[in-house]
């Protein structure tokens, strides 16, 4: 329910799904894989470091919010 006094930026929340695997590399060795996808907008991106992750989370995040404050 929304409160009449609360700001609008702090009622919006952005959902975004992760698939994350395990991908073997041989000899008893492996690497995590993943990918993660905006559920609105349906944006993919697949990563092999969690820091491609951070990156595109905070990239994706930082544009959605500036198409909010566009309209």
């Amino acid at each position: 329910m929304h409160q009449p006094d609360t700001p609008k930026h702090e009622l919006r929340t952005y959902l975004f799904t992760l698939r994350l695997w395990r991908e073997s590399l041989g000899e008893g060795r492996f690497e995590w894989r993943g990918h993660v996808q905006h559920v609105l907008g349906g944006e993919r991106h697949s990563f092999r470091e969690w820091s491609s992750l951070v990156r595109y989370l905070e990239r994706r995040l930082q544009e959605l919010e500036a198409e909010e404050q566009a309209e």
